[in-house]
Formats: C-alpha cells, structure tokens, sequence
C-alpha cells in the first residue's frame, strides 16, 4: 500500500497501514514490489527479503514519535 501510494505521488504523512484491507489485485502488488525491490530478475528469495526489510522499517516508522498527530506536523514530509 506504501509502495503503490508512493508510486501516483500520494502524500504519505498521514497514511497508516491497515492489516487486512486490500488494495488493488495480486499482479498489481507483485509488479508493484519489483518494481522497487532494485533488482531487474528478483527472486523469490529477494521478493521475501525485500518485503519483510520493508515492513519492518514501515512499522517503526509508524511507531515513531516524530509521526505521531502531536509531533508529526512539525515533520511533514520528513
């Protein structure tokens, strides 16, 4: 879903991932994720690698104080 926003320009400051909800078909997604996964013949391997590296920064980011309501228009953009 980040990926996908970031791609048509969309601010992203004040999206949060929601588990569950579904955006777009499965051949979107994977273009998607190969797209940006930096590599011109990614493996499965790297596809998983890629996505579990990425949520795992997005979650932190969600996380962090500098995004939160309070703070996070102080930081737009950041």
């Amino acid at each position: 879903q980040y990926l996908s926003r970031y791609k048509r320009k969309e601010n992203l400051d004040s999206f949060t991932f929601v588990p569950g909800r579904i955006e777009g078909t499965e051949k979107e997604c994977l273009a998607c994720l190969m797209e940006f996964c930096g590599r011109s013949d990614p493996s499965w391997t790297e596809l998983s690698n890629f996505t579990h590296f990425l949520n795992f920064q997005l979650r932190k980011c969600e996380q962090s104080v500098f995004f939160s309501p309070a703070v996070g228009a102080e930081f737009c953009g950041f």
